[in-house]
């Protein structure tokens, strides 16, 4: 009797040695946060697999929570990979768990909380914090990631393609704050259009979400939402950007060439505000009048903003009635003037949507008719995903979100813009459940280019607008699994977001994450993510991969796949802000 009780133990022992003999495996893909209670709950397993069952444990491994079987293998849609989806939805206890597989191994541990993006959606909107030029950053709020202030003093001078009678060539001027715009020390009003333009849309369709939103910045002990703080400080910077004499707005602050890979004090080469443009103006103009309706609900907190913006945005839009086709090129500008500027061109070159979001914003703040009947607001059937050089969906998301507001100008085109985003999100869900990784975001190769997680944020962003719209569950699920792409479940298994996640983004193109001497990157920064010819553009070595979801590489050498950028942030914050604000009325967590 006393030899077959060790041999049930040693049989146990032996047992419980196979199920530790598992080890963690990165062939299985999910968005390593975690999951809603009664939201969907997928993995992706990459690579032969010829078992069927998949087991989600606790954390530790030592209990079986639920047991479930895997699909039938499907094929990459790119590589040709084999893959199979462990769809555990029907799970909804809260805790910390890993999906094992035998024979592959376990994931990366996730959580199944209510709020369970809620860290990650602070530290996006936080990441702006640490953007910032013209401030100390303490270590009270930046932790280890404080440093001197950047650009200091502000000191810009006026370019000769900028120059006018009243601020000729080399006159200095002082434009301070704002973000630097990317993984560079440079400020370029187009690409703070968009990026301001779906910020302050995330507050004004969820304002009760960042009332409740504290982000540990200097203003955090104010009345102002923290977000709206944030906000203010590029959008001080912008009004910096016009020329008073004559209502247009320069293109860009920058150097003429890219600062080395330095700390934002030690960049110190001359700045020029360059060239006025058409492209500037009706961004600005947007801006101006969007944030005019935002802050005039905190006219004591901030005497005169909000009329200091209209006036503002109004003198932008008669500057770019009067210049509608100044377009910005930047070779024909160093053929003519000196210094040469190379820095990033943000060059658009058809301006019919910058003209329609700026009308739509500034007639539904000034409820005026002729701004709305000034452009063709509906000129064709498209509906292009919004980028820095597309910004027409602004235009209609604001109007639709103010439809009670309008006048019959505009009114009568409602319907009509309603149906077509509605429309354009369905498009977006269709096949999504036949897809390889079950996602809104990768159908084609095309959504695969410089800063294509800013492509599936916005994506996110179209769902949101058509759940608003009808109030169907399904665009939430859409704009969730586009989260889940971000945050891990994609074909390189990276979460994008700085600081978040097991396996994610740690060396990003970002100048101030590369000269700090810290290790970990500075945090809440969304990566520009897979670009199908990242390769080609950068000629970083490094890639081991072709095909257009795989073409990634967390170096920072690679820019064309790995950097950071205001614009690919903010609508990384509208989604994972949206959906946390969302969860209990959708039924993702309950009330």
């Amino acid at each position: 009797m006393k030899r077959l009780k060790i041999s049930i133990f040693s049989m146990l022992l032996f047992m419980g040695t196979l199920a530790n003999a598992q080890k963690l495996s990165e062939n299985i893909r999910l968005n390593q946060i975690g999951f809603y209670p009664e939201g969907p709950k997928m993995a992706v397993v990459v690579g032969e697999n010829q078992g069927g069952k998949f087991y989600v444990k606790t954390k530790d491994r030592s209990k079986t929570v639920f047991t479930g079987t895997l699909s039938a293998t499907k094929l990459g849609e790119f590589s040709k990979k084999p893959t199979r989806v462990a769809d555990f939805s029907g799970f909804k206890q809260a805790g910390s768990y890993v999906v094992e597989i035998p024979n592959v191994g376990y994931s990366y541990t996730f959580d199944i909380k209510p709020n369970v993006h809620k860290e990650v959606a602070d530290a996006a909107m936080k990441g702006f914090y640490y953007q910032r030029m013209s401030m100390d950053l303490k270590p009270e709020f930046a932790g280890k990631w404080a440093r001197p202030a950047g650009h200091a003093t502000s000191k810009a001078i006026v370019h000769p393609s900028a120059a006018s009678p009243e601020r000729p060539a080399g006159t200095v001027i002082y434009s301070t704050r704002g973000w630097f715009d990317a993984g560079d020390y440079n400020k370029y009003i187009v690409n703070s259009g968009i990026t301001m333009g779906t910020l302050l849309s995330a507050y004004e369709d969820f304002p009760e979400y960042y009332k409740n939103q504290k982000l540990n910045i200097p203003e955090s002990k104010n009345t102002v939402p923290d977000h709206l703080d944030e906000v203010l400080w590029n959008l001080r910077w912008m009004l910096t950007m016009q020329d008073p004499t004559d209502g247009g707005v320069y293109h860009k602050l920058t150097n003429p060439s890219f600062d080395p890979m330095i700390m934002p004090h030690e960049a110190t080469k001359d700045r020029y505000v360059v060239q006025k443009g058409t492209a500037a103006a009706l961004d600005f103009a947007a801006v101006m009048a969007q944030a005019s309706r935002v802050y005039g609900g905190f006219n004591r907190e901030f005497p005169g903003l909000a009329d200091s913006c209209l006036r503002a945005a109004t003198r932008a839009f008669e500057w770019a009635q009067k210049n509608p086709k100044v377009i910005y090129d930047q070779d024909a500008i160093n053929k003519q003037f000196d210094p040469d500027v190379t820095t990033g061109a943000y060059g658009d070159r058809e301006f019919s949507d910058e003209f329609i979001w700026a009308a739509a914003e500034l007639y539904v703040t000034t409820k005026k008719d002729s701004y709305y009947t000034a452009v063709n607001m509906l000129p064709d059937t498209n509906m292009p995903l919004p980028s820095w050089a597309q910004v027409r969906l602004l235009g209609y998301y604001t109007l639709a979100r103010f439809e009670k507001n309008l006048t019959p100008a505009a009114s009568k085109d409602i319907p009509e813009i309603k149906k077509r985003i509605v429309s354009f999100a369905d498009g977006l869900l269709d096949g999504v459940s036949q897809r390889t990784y079950r996602t809104v975001f990768g159908k084609t190769t095309q959504e695969y280019n410089w800063g294509s997680t800013s492509n599936a944020s916005n994506q996110g962003i179209a769902l949101i607008q058509a759940y608003k719209l009808t109030g169907n569950r399904k665009y939430i699920d859409g704009a969730l699994s586009n989260l889940d792409y971000l945050l891990g479940r994609n074909a390189v298994g990276y979460s994008f977001l700085t600081g978040f996640g097991e396996k994610s983004t740690i060396n990003p193109h970002h100048r101030s994450s590369v000269a700090d001497g810290i290790v970990e990157p500075v945090p809440g920064l969304i990566s520009g993510g897979t670009n199908a010819i990242a390769n080609k553009q950068d000629k970083c070595e490094g890639y081991t991969s072709t095909f257009p979801d795989e073409m990634y590489l967390d170096e920072s050498c690679s820019y064309a796949s790995n950097e950071i950028a205001i614009n690919w942030n903010s609508p990384f914050v509208y989604l994972v802000s949206a959906i946390e604000a969302l969860q209990g009325k959708v039924g993702l967590a309950k009330k």
